[in-house]
């Protein structure tokens, strides 16, 4: 937090911020349709500018339309910015009007860049006796760093003092400059030397200290760095003109016109009702008139604070953190905690892997305010003396392993793997904040602690790497000096319990979401954690034979590729794809990135792969690069020391839909259709005396339409047991199901799945190899033969318009921020994804509810088997041969009674040596 002893100006890069915000901050809109990410970034910097700060000198500066007067010294200046996006457009008139509101300066001044008007402000603010803080994510303001100005970056939270700049650049804020005009700036399309990058500039100026000094020494630069150097001399003036941020401009402005006035209230809660801001409105809600008022409550919120929902009003939170090093302290709250009806409990660690993680510390907290940290396993020099660890952990087994005792964590998956390996089974996990948050709205981008904190306590709490540090400096947290790392560990134990107390009156207020995630998320948490634990095994010989018949083929294809380019070239290097497809071959440029540059992505080349044989080829060598780096290669790798075994993590809240993802490794992304894919789940191996058996359910999302369409179509195919891609066909092509070919099932099943990611005509043509009109003519047909299909999507279409999300069977919710967008691409995107999100999170419930089941069952009556992977909608197993036949009956009908739809659930089963086989 800033010193208060010298009065500070605040100055804001508008610009910057506005750009950064736009792009970093996930796509939504206001309940008209509005897009308001870039509203709400720059906003909510802007608030935790005034809560940080408490001054009364704060201005945004914002870039005016049109040309300056750096066009005039050069024409190409800023020439190869793409426009700007129309979303972000629709943003700015929006935002100035909350800006003004909010009562702070807003200043644009013609002809004059926003970095001109800033350096003009600080320049004089400084002479006044002030101290400058500017705001801004631009590298270009480091030139006017000094021991009375320094930069913040509050999208990263960030300071760049004197000192900073250095570290940052390798060159000092005077020398910034010279070295922007060596290196040019692509963004403003700033010249600079050819092929001279921060390195080189930075070695250079360290040694002779200034451009000029360079320049006049430009004959001792040896080889072709130096060559360029002394060919482009003659424009390095233009560039470190263009640069060079002007402060001696004469602007009509004095000191007090950059003072914050009183916030317009009235205007401000219209603006943010227009806009959908609810949780800025709840704030206002207490605020009459000044802005001072509104600046002591936000400093309230950012202190620490909670929000009580049934008050709509934010209470400051006093905080005791303990420390406890006395057998004593201990005692006293493990007292505590046997009466407490429900405790937050977290684990600070030696790794982030759990396979791996030893406990260096516990943290608690029973009320919120109050929380302790036990330091177990810090060291460092001078580190004080601690309480044993195996001895607190005995001390703490029998709490911890009790099932009537109410635990609450953040992640609390994480901390059984940890607590396991000591030998301690965490039970009575009852609440999990980063499940509450994922079932309550699942859309949302994170549901970590901090962020959590952020947006419902209005609290910026001490992040990981504020103790650890970060990058390459960063150090173990057994390394952190306890002194720093008791109040940090404290804090995430009374945070977590803190946003518990609100995210459960949230989940109260909805009960379907109440009971999902009570009765599904919970409780899987345990299950997760047991098929994580069993691991599976693989086979490296194989995976490295693998690897060798891979690499083989990459480099056959990479061959093939240069010579039908005609040259070599580097097929990882998008920039050398992109001359070789648009500027050398001349194909079509069906997309653009972001810089207006044409686009090398996979979508873009799977199109242009049809019709071309480059792309064709850059496709097939991108999909083995990666299978080889990321299993054949890597797999390998990841095996456990101790256990001999690949042990995956599952994550419960990343896929909005309440699908499972896995990552080290992933194992939703190993493909099923391709010869690669299936060799590399031959590596998946059964010990000796064992076999895999893996249970997948048969065309579950097309039974689910059924269900939730009721169309009797379907619902007859499905119940009289008939292939129902074949009886599709018999409808759209109007033919007995005996008179079905293969081409026409093939049709019929593109279709059947088509409709359900919502597939356009343009897309089934491009599937079928068939016109447009032909494809359009077979949905047609479709939608007439199956009308309880088409009522469903319109209908689901409509509700989610209506509401703003839509349900699968069980309750779950996807919010939808773009139903209503003005982009039609958005607002396309989002009915498509309404359609198919009630099937596939559903079929992602269905089989959460099968793994509790088959769980339980598996505890209960102790057979030799374990689960040892959830992949999409298929379970995995591990059974000894002589119980394959009796699990195998258990498994398949327990999966088929996980829920009751109009139309049967079928489970194929199979079995092998491998996953491959089993599959």
């Amino acid at each position: 937090m800033p010193e208060n002893t010298q009065q500070r100006l605040i100055l804001v890069d508008g610009s910057s911020f506005l750009f950064r915000a736009f792009h970093a901050v996930p796509p939504l809109t206001s309940p008209n349709g509005l897009p308001t990410n870039a509203i709400h970034g720059v906003t909510n910097m802007l608030r935790k500018l005034i809560a940080d700060y408490h001054s009364d000198y704060i201005t945004v500066v914002f870039d005016a339309p049109g040309k300056t007067f750096r066009n005039d010294l050069y024409d190409q200046y800023k020439a190869n910015r793409p426009p700007m996006p129309d979303d972000l457009r629709d943003q700015i008139a929006p935002l100035h009007k909350i800006i003004r509101a909010m009562g702070l300066p807003l200043i644009m001044e013609a002809s004059i860049e926003a970095d001109d008007v800033i350096g003009v402000f600080a320049r004089q603010a400084e002479r006044h006796g002030f101290k400058v803080i500017i705001s801004t994510g631009d590298k270009d303001m480091a030139q006017l760093v000094n021991d009375n100005i320094l930069l913040e970056n509050t999208m990263t939270n960030t300071r760049m003092d004197v000192q900073g700049v250095f570290d940052k650049f390798g060159v000092t804020p005077e020398q910034i400059v010279d070295y922007l005009a060596l290196i040019g700036d692509s963004s403003d399309n700033i010249p600079g030397i050819p092929k001279v990058g921060p390195k080189t500039a930075a070695k250079w100026l360290a040694q002779y200290g200034t451009l000029a000094n360079l320049v006049a020494n430009a004959h001792e630069i040896t080889g072709k760095i130096g060559d360029n150097l002394r060919d482009n001399l003659a424009q390095l003036a233009l560039s470190k003109q263009l640069a060079t941020i002007v402060c001696d401009l004469e602007l009509p402005y004095s000191i007090d016109d950059l003072k914050q006035q009183p916030m317009d209230v009235d205007t401000l809660k219209s603006l943010l009702t227009e806009l959908g801001f609810t949780s800025w409105l709840r704030i206002l809600a207490n605020t009459q008139s000044a802005a001072p008022a509104v600046k002591a409550e936000a400093h309230k919120i950012t202190e620490a604070t909670k929000e009580k929902e049934t008050a709509t009003k934010l209470e400051t939170v006093e905080t005791t953190y303990e420390t406890l090093l006395t057998e004593q302290q201990l005692d006293n709250w493990l007292t505590q905690l046997q009466h407490a009806e429900l405790f937050a409990f977290d684990t600070e660690t030696t790794s982030l892997m759990y396979g791996k993680a030893l406990v260096v510390g516990v943290s608690f907290a029973v009320t919120a305010g109050k929380a302790a940290y036990i330091p177990l396993a810090h060291e460092y020099p001078g580190c004080p003396d601690q309480l044993d660890r195996t001895t607190v952990l005995e001390k703490l087994r029998p709490l911890l392993e009790d099932v009537s005792k109410a635990k609450l964590g953040q992640n609390l998956k994480y901390d059984s793997h940890v607590l396991a390996n000591h030998g301690i089974t965490l039970r009575g996990i009852a609440h999990d904040t980063m499940l509450a948050s994922y079932v309550l709205n699942s859309t949302a981008s994170k549901h970590n602690m901090d962020d959590l904190a952020k947006h419902y306590l209005a609290v910026e709490t001490t992040h990981y790497e504020d103790v650890t540090g970060k990058g390459a400096k960063q150090i173990p947290f057994q390394a952190v000096a306890i002194e720093q790392a008791a109040p940090y560990a404290a804090e995430d134990a009374d945070i977590t319990l803190r946003l518990h107390q609100v995210l459960s009156a949230k989940l109260a207020e909805i009960p379907s979401l109440q009971q999902l995630y009570s009765c599904l998320e919970i409780p899987l948490i345990t299950v997760l954690a047991r098929i994580e634990a069993n691991g599976v095994l693989v086979d490296t010989a194989m995976l490295a034979q693998q690897s060798m018949e891979l690499a083989s083929t990459i480099n056959a294809l990479e061959q093939q590729a240069h010579d039908v380019a005609g040259q070599s070239f580097n097929l990882g290097s998008p920039k050398q794809i992109q001359t070789i497809l648009y500027d050398k071959q001349k194909l079509p440029v069906l997309k653009k990135t972001p810089t207006g540059q044409p686009s090398t992505d996979e979508s873009v080349l799977q199109e242009l792969a049809l019709s071309y044989p480059l792309p064709k080829l850059l496709l097939e060598h991108r999909s083995l690069s990666k299978l080889k780096s990321t299993y054949t290669d890597k797999l390998p790798q990841q095996i456990n020391n101790k256990t001999g075994r690949i042990h995956t993590s599952y994550h419960q809240a990343v896929a909005a839909t309440g699908r499972l993802s896995s990552s080290d490794p992933n194992l939703q992304n190993i493909p099923i259709r391709s010869a690669e894919g299936r060799k590399i789940r031959q590596a998946f191996i059964a010990p000796d005396g064992y076999q895999i058996v893996a249970a997948d359910y048969s065309q579950i999302e097309l039974r689910i339409m059924a269900h939730l369409s009721a169309d009797a179509g379907l619902l007859q195919a499905f119940n009289e047991g008939l292939d129902v891609h074949k009886a599709t066909a018999a409808e759209v092509f109007g033919v007995a199901l005996d008179q079905v070919s293969n081409d026409m099932r093939r049709s019929a099943k593109a279709i059947n799945f088509g409709l359900i990611y919502g597939m356009s005509a343009f897309g089934l043509a491009q599937q079928l190899d068939l016109s447009r009109s032909q494809a359009q003519a077979y949905i047609d047909l479709y939608f007439a033969r199956y009308p309880g299909v088409k009522r469903y999507m319109d209908t689901t279409r409509e509700l989610a318009k209506e509401q703003g999300y839509i349900e699968t069977l069980f309750g779950r919710r996807l919010y939808l921020p773009e139903i209503n967008s003005r982009n039609a691409a958005r607002r396309q995107y989002a009915e498509r994804t309404a359609i198919n999100a009630p099937m596939q999170g559903t079929a992602a419930d269905i089989i959460k509810r099968a793994m509790l089941t088959t769980d339980a069952w598996l505890l209960k009556a102790q057979p030799d088997a374990k689960m040892i992977m959830q992949v999409h909608d298929e379970l995995v197993f591990e059974i000894a041969l002589d119980q394959i036949d009796n699990c195998k009956a258990q498994i398949r009908a327990l999966m088929t009674d996980a829920a009751a739809l109009s139309v049967p659930l079928l489970v194929d089963i199979g079995v092998g040596n491998n996953w491959d086989e089993a599959h």
